[in-house]
Formats: structure tokens, sequence, C-alpha cells
């Protein structure tokens, strides 16, 4: 599918661009626009380009030190996975532009498979969201999402960056516009040998650990008139994982990873009524090598037709009315897996109530009903409302019952798959608490979930692993962070500081889950002076248990991982930057036997032009 001609053309497309000539923003155009509205009330956090820049090696590394989510990582750059609130990564969506990208293989997403660089920013937002998002917004929602501008001219950006393990991060971005129409054209290239060293974990290199993938967006716009506009993203990923082993002697294996995604947006903007209609096409496919010489003996491909029409009409500055409908034919096809050609169809209907009686209230609430084929599912609700109690204190009340539907997986894999397996449903509650004066702001949100029928894969009577429906799961904590900016003359100050606490057991058998740490203090802070910028990141990560009977002799122990680095800008248009991992050599790892590197360095270099 990816093709590296692609490359070849986009970097000659954006070095013949000439010099940018900027005009003043028209219209910024963000196409998950129920994104805005849920922000209101949910807890949620922006990590724009310069932030993700400062974790550019990949995805987990700018969750696990710039969000509450705790990312479950096999070594750096291999399989990962994320947990929301004591949930698990099934129960987390991927929102790719307002649509939820979860496999529909899996159930999940599979986080250094999903680009990283390319966006113009991401959105992590903690809570329940099925009601918008669908099966999956359990414990939270990631969202990455592209931007496109009008009446802005030429702009280009160059990023390459070189780092330890012989890796190497570039990326392209050009974007051009005019008032009627917008392009923007970005490509990234990711290698690395990946063969770090830990000789205090059991002499442990990361062997056969090499990772290597390409990925290709195109964004274009074009305004019929006020009224109109007509939008078009496409994504093409390409992806090879080497899986790493703990001998020499070990059989080296591997795993390729191909995606496909575009939508197409039409968006009709009224007095009184807004519209937005998208139309989308997904496709991904995995193949597994069990030895990397040989063919490959297991893969899949999935394929998704998506129709969505998000309706709002205003009555008035007060109220409003918002209907969701969607539909999708999901496709799939396995290989050496049992699942020969299936197909599903589903479609879902959502109604949302908006209502601001006055300037110190808000409120939202929704109902939703998904329809897929063969499989039941539940009514869904959510109800949101915000009083700002003085100026400077706010309280948010969220519920909302939420579900996730059995994967193609779960159902067809053979031997095991479950063709009577439930939905997981939960039921969940926050409070959030927001303060603001001058210069900082400080939320503190506590919440409780329960989830029933969860899913899990467990050897049966013959010895054989099947998914069923077990446990019925508790999970109640804490999310709080403290936030610091401030601008004055040529300096500028940021800094974040988060808690979380996590309390998620199984209630019937009493014991904490495997890979949900009751404790995580993440910081960021940032300082800079006319054309030099330093920053520095922390990450404290309680004790976790590695399995379901809480043995700690098999846990991994808490650890506080740091890391630091510059930016200077040059000549107006460049900048250099140096970055140093892991500043106090940590011994740490988020998955049994996988460690992650000590101190490790880069260097990379920004051109803006």
């Amino acid at each position: 599918m990816t093709k590296h001609s692609f490359f070849s053309v986009l970097f000659t497309f954006c070095f013949l661009l000439g010099s940018a000539q900027e005009k003043t923003i028209d219209t910024v155009f963000v196409f998950d626009n129920q994104l805005k509205n849920s922000t209101k009330f949910q807890l949620s956090s922006t990590l724009k380009e310069e932030d993700i820049l400062k974790n550019s090696t990949n995805l987990s590394e700018v969750l696990r030190f710039q969000s509450p989510v705790y990312i479950k990582e096999n070594g750096r750059g291999m399989v990962s996975s994320p947990s929301f609130r004591g949930t698990t990564a099934q129960q987390t969506a991927f929102i790719w532009n307002g649509i939820n990208v979860n496999s529909i293989l899996l159930g999940q997403g599979d986080i250094n498979n999903l680009n990283l660089l390319g966006y113009d920013n991401l959105e992590v937002k903690s809570g329940g969201g099925s009601v918008i998002y669908g099966s999956g917004a359990i414990g939270g929602t990631i969202h990455m999402n592209n931007e496109l501008q009008f009446n802005r001219g030429l702009s280009n950006n160059l990023f390459f960056e070189y780092g330890s393990f012989n890796t190497i991060n570039t990326f392209l971005k050009s974007a051009f516009s005019d008032e009627k129409f917008s392009i923007k054209v970005s490509g990234n290239f990711v290698k690395s040998d990946n063969d770090y060293h830990v000789p205090e974990k059991r002499n442990y290199t990361n062997l056969n650990g090499g990772y290597d993938n390409r990925t290709f967006n195109l964004g274009a716009a074009y305004k019929i008139n006020s009224e109109n506009k007509i939008f078009w993203q496409t994504q093409i990923f390409d992806g090879w994982q080497h899986y790493p082993v703990f001998s020499e002697y070990d059989t080296r294996t591997k795993y390729k990873t191909n995606t496909f995604r575009s939508l197409v947006h039409w968006d009709l903007n009224l007095a009184n009524i807004k519209n937005s209609f998208k139309i989308a096409y997904l496709e991904d496919e995995f193949q597994y090598f069990g030895n990397i010489t040989q063919p490959k003996t297991s893969g899949g491909m999935a394929k998704i037709y998506l129709a969505k029409n998000d309706f709002n009409y205003i009555f008035n500055d007060k109220l409003a009315i918002n209907t969701i409908v969607e539909y999708q034919n999901n496709q799939a096809e396995g290989f050496q897996s049992g699942i020969n050609k299936v197909e599903r169809n589903l479609g879902s209907a959502a109604l949302l109530f908006r209502w601001n009686p006055n300037t110190k209230m808000q409120f939202e609430a929704g109902t939703k009903k998904d329809f897929v084929e063969n499989i039941q599912t539940p009514f869904l609700y959510s109800f949101s409302g915000k009083t700002f109690v003085t100026n400077w204190y706010s309280v948010v009340l969220n519920a909302s019952k939420n579900f996730r539907y059995p994967s193609f997986n779960d159902l067809y894999w053979k031997p095991g798959g479950n063709l009577n397996l439930k939905s997981e449903i939960s039921h969940q509650a926050e409070l959030a608490n927001n303060f603001r004066h001058n210069n900082f702001s400080l939320n503190i949100t506590p919440y409780y979930i329960r989830i029933k029928d969860m899913i899990r894969w467990l050897p049966n009577a013959s010895g054989v692993w099947s998914p069923i429906n077990t446990n019925n799961v508790e999970s109640y904590g804490l999310e709080s962070q403290l936030n610091f900016k401030k601008n004055f003359e040529k300096q500028d100050a940021k800094f974040s500081l988060g808690y979380i606490f996590t309390h998620s057991k199984n209630l019937e058998t009493d014991k904490f889950l495997a890979y949900v740490p009751q404790h995580k203090i993440f910081a960021n802070a940032n300082y800079r002076y006319d054309f030099l910028e330093f920053f520095a990141q922390g990450m404290l990560n309680g004790l976790t248990y590695t399995s379901d009977d809480e043995k700690k002799d098999y846990s991994i122990p808490s650890y506080f991982v740091m890391n630091a680095g510059f930016n200077l800008r040059l000549f107006k248009h460049y900048q250099l930057g140096f970055k140093v991992n892991n500043i106090f050599d940590e011994i740490y790892e988020t998955t049994a036997y996988f460690p992650l590197p000590k101190r490790n360095y880069s260097a990379n270099l920004l051109i803006n032009f």
C-alpha cells in the first residue's frame, strides 16, 4: 500500500515551493467538531506540535511523560498499550479526526503503530465517551487531530533527529492556502536499530528490536461559499517491528503493518443549523512472521466503510439539539487464524441536548442506541453539568453509561473464538473541581467506574485459550493536575504537575488488576528566554503488579525517570535541539522482562521556511 515513491513526490513538492508569505488567518477547521463540546466538561489536555516534538521517539513516550495514561510497552518502540483510570487497552478509544480507529480484529490500538508526527495536535481526554465516540470509549479517548487553514499562504517545516541506537527520525510538512483553497502534505520516516543494553537486568540486550516505519498525510479543503466547505484527509502508514528475543539462539520474528485511512467531510454552517457529513474508508493489514527469513505465518485484513452525519440545530444562545447517526460495514479476513471472510453491519443514533440557562451554568445530556449485527447492545446515556461557583472556581459533574462490543478475534478466532460473548458495559461518574487564579490552574477530579461482563481470554477445560465474560471490575481514584503559564517580554515559562491515584480491582477475586499502578506523578517544565529554551520532564510510577494474583515477587518496583533538553533558535527560521533521556540512568520497565533504555541522547534540527 505505502510506496517509497509517495515520499519522493512529497519531498520534491515541498522543496520546490518557494519561501512563505504570511497572511491573516481566515478559518481554522478541525475535523472532529464534537471535541470542542466534550472538552468543556471532561478532563482533557491538548498537546501541540511543540509538545509532541519533546518526545518525538514515539506516541508511547508522549503519553508516558505528558498525560495521566499508563503505558505498557514491550521494550522501546515495540507493542504498546494504554490504561486509562484502571481500564484495559480495549477500553481506550483512539480517535482519528473524529472517527474511532480501534482495530476491529483486536478491539484496540497498538500505540507504536499509530503515527506520531503529522498531527497538528493530540487531545488526551479522560472519562467515558461512547455516546459520541462509540465502542471502547470507556476509560478515555486519545484524539489525533489534523487542521486545515484558509488564507494562510505558504509554510514549510523540516524536522531531522538523530539519536542513540542509530535512531533516525525525519518529518517534512508543507501547507498552502488562500481564501478558497487549502492543502497540507506531510511525510515521516523513522528507523532504529534499537539495540540498547541493560546489564543490570539479567545482562539484557534488546536483540532483534529494530523498527522502521513511514507515514504519508494529505489534507485538502475547498470553500464553496461562506456556508459550505468540503474537506479531505488521507493517511498511509507502513511499518515494520522486529520482536525482541532473549538469546542469540532464539528464532527472530517480525511484524508488518499497513494502514490506509481516507475521510471526506462536508461542512454546512447556517445561522441556526450546523451539519457535518462524513464518509470514510479505513483499511488495516498485518502480517506476522514467526521467522524473519521465512514467509508470513499469520495475518489479517480489516476494512471499514463508514458514513456519519452530525446535525446541530441552535434554537437560541441557550438551547441546542444535536443528532448523530452513523452506519458502518465491517469486513475482515484472516490468514492462519481460522477467520475466513467475516462481515457485519452496524449503526447508531444519538440525541444530545445542550442548555446554557445563564453565564454561570451549562448542561449537556445525551442518549444513544447502537445496532450491531448479532450482538446485543445497551442504551447509553451521558449527563454533564457545569457551574461557575465563583470567578475562580467551577465544578463539573459527569455521569455516563458506556460499552465495548466483542472484536472479530473475540468472536471468530480458531480455536477459541466465542460467538456467545456479551458486550462490556460500564457505569461511571466523576466530579471535577477546577480552580483558576492569575497564571495558575488546578484540576482535582475524583471518579468511579463499574464494569461488568469484561471480556477476558482464559484457558478453558480443554486447555485452549478462549474469551469469556467474567469479571466485574470496580475502579475509583483521583486525577489532578496543576498548571502554570506566564509570558513577559522576551521570556515565557510553563509548568505542569499531575498526580493520579488508581484503585482498580476484580470484584470476583478482590485482587488488583495487572499493569495498573496505584500511583503516577508526571511533570513538565519549560523556560524560554528569547532564542533559548530549556525543558525538563519527570515521571514517577508506583509499584505495578504484572499478574492477577498480586505477587510482589513478580511485580515491577516503583521508578523515577527524568528527561531534559534545550532548543536554540538561530536566524529566525532554524532551531537546534539536544535532549538527554533518562538522565539518572534509571533501571526500569513497564512490561515484565522488557526493560527500557538507560541514559540515551538525541539531537535535532527544525527548519521553518
